[in-house]
């Protein structure tokens, strides 16, 4: 279960990791080359160990003729004075260790925000600066509002996405009609997953509210004990992807413990758990 609407945005991307490229090509123009693997990779950035530095989610993409890059998603809902200084050392500190090109790709859900989040990041003289960072910025003004069935249908990930960013639009309540009867024709796996990332993502607006009111809807499709025990293996999934992104140890003992257990709210405790555990033990106590 996703806890936040600061954790939806990044997330949508590790559910779909093709999604971000296909967001670069289409919402930002750029020319992006064809991919032959992307694939989640632990987010931390620490070097020394009192001073924890952790990426949203850190994306591992091997184009066909053009190298490997990695792709430093976050999310970022307010300004933050500490931030740009933090996003110099992830993309310093990725190119220093693995030696791939980094690329640092901010998620913002108010234009403000974005606006602030896409100025060019400076360090040294004025007239000659040592580093500047031009982070890729994904927000409301160049996401498109996606009311029309056959685009969700096209691009769900986008979708989902573009929903959570026009939350506060008076377009919110078409868009979230029009996906979440998308989602009811999926199935009941990956459209409770997409369920599960719109309400977390919409945070405490007026469009949660429209989203949980045609939430029975869906849960009227998906109701049933084998469809139960389907959305148990998606959380025990999602556990287990937290868990190793964080590059935490997982025993084939507990792997076992985590996808028999199928009461959703002891799965949801701990998935709520893992991203602030030292050890998996911790999960259980």
């Amino acid at each position: 279960m996703v806890s936040s609407s600061h954790e939806a945005l990044h997330r949508i991307f590790q559910e779909d990791t093709g999604a971000i490229v296909r967001a670069l090509r289409k919402l930002l123009g750029v020319p992006f080359p064809d991919t032959s693997k992307t694939f989640v990779v632990s987010p931390d950035l620490t070097e020394i160990a009192p001073v924890e530095r952790r990426v949203d989610t850190l994306l591992q993409v091997e184009t066909e003729k053009h190298g490997t890059y990695l792709f430093a998603i976050e999310s970022q809902s307010r300004r933050d004075k500490d931030k740009p200084a933090a996003w110099a050392y992830y993309l310093s500190y990725m190119y220093a260790k693995f030696r791939h090109q980094p690329v640092l790709i901010v998620l913002c859900p108010d234009d403000a925000t974005a606006r602030w989040a896409a100025r060019p990041i400076t360090l040294g003289l004025p007239s000659h600066p040592s580093l500047t960072v031009r982070p890729l910025v994904l927000g409301p003004s160049n996401t498109p509002v996606v009311t029309d069935e056959r685009e969700v249908v096209r691009d769900i990930p986008i979708a989902v996405f573009s929903a959570i960013t026009h939350s506060k639009s008076e377009n919110a309540d078409a868009i979230l009609k029009v996906l979440a009867t998308t989602l009811s024709r999926l199935g009941p796996v990956q459209g409770m997953m997409y369920a599960e990332l719109v309400e977390a993502g919409l945070g405490n607006t007026p469009a949660r509210e429209i989203w949980r009111d045609l939430m029975p809807v869906l849960m009227n499709f998906f109701r049933s004990q084998q469809v139960q025990h389907a959305f148990a293996e998606v959380r025990a999934d999602a556990l287990l992807r937290v868990l190793k992104a964080r590059g935490l140890e997982v025993t084939d003992e507990t792997r076992e413990r985590i996808e028999s257990c199928k009461d959703m709210d002891v799965l949801g405790t701990w998935l709520d758990r893992a991203g602030t555990v030292s050890c998996v033990e911790d999960l259980f106590d």
